[in-house]
């Protein structure tokens, strides 16, 4: 009989050992999976639903967050900063004169900036992908300005639409030209 209580010790340590394991790795995923909804806000829940698998969808965003870790991202030295910002306000006083034009060549500075900083040159999808790991809020303000300078290509879109696009594109601008300023950041935020 005490071969058979021993055999059953041991089994229901075993099972036990087993519900711990199963919970924790439920725990685990469960944790992953916050971790990533709270990193990329709102582009978490796009990516979600563009793949239809919430699996699927978070091995692409650590994905990219392990493409985006291993660039040689770099803060832009101050000259650079002032050069870009005074061309942005040259695009921007464009605007008045010329929407349409504006809104173009603030997509042009915005790749422009990118670049400098060291992203990789590549289709809109890939700039939006890379960005949405350091920008994840305004990556949806990126994707609605690309929007608009599409339906601008094609005419459509009317000079409310283009300002909101200056709008958006300005935002980005700010944070990628002062990314590594924090208390630069803060102050912007705080407005």
């Amino acid at each position: 009989m005490q071969m058979d209580t021993t055999t059953v010790v041991v089994v229901g340590v075993v099972i036990a050992l087993i519900v711990l394991a199963l919970v924790a790795w439920a725990y685990s995923g469960r944790r992953r999976s916050a971790e990533l909804r709270e990193r990329f806000g709102p582009e978490y829940e796009r990516v979600v639903s563009e793949y239809g698998d919430q699996k699927i969808a978070e091995d692409k965003l650590r994905e990219r967050q392990e493409r985006v870790e291993a660039l040689e991202l770099r803060t832009l030295a101050p000259e650079e900063r002032v050069r870009f910002s005074r061309t942005w306000r040259e695009v921007q006083s464009r605007f008045v004169d010329a929407p349409a034009e504006a809104v173009t060549q603030a997509n042009t500075l915005v790749k422009e900036v990118m670049q400098e900083r060291g992203y990789p040159e590549g289709t809109f999808d890939q700039r939006a992908e890379n960005l949405s790991v350091r920008h994840p809020e305004l990556v949806q303000n990126y994707r609605a300005a690309r929007e608009i300078a599409r339906r601008n290509e094609r005419r459509e879109a009317s000079t409310e639409d283009l300002r909101q696009a200056m709008v958006h594109y300005r935002a980005l601008f700010e944070e990628l030209l002062h990314e590594a300023d924090t208390k630069g950041a803060e102050t912007r935020r705080a407005a």
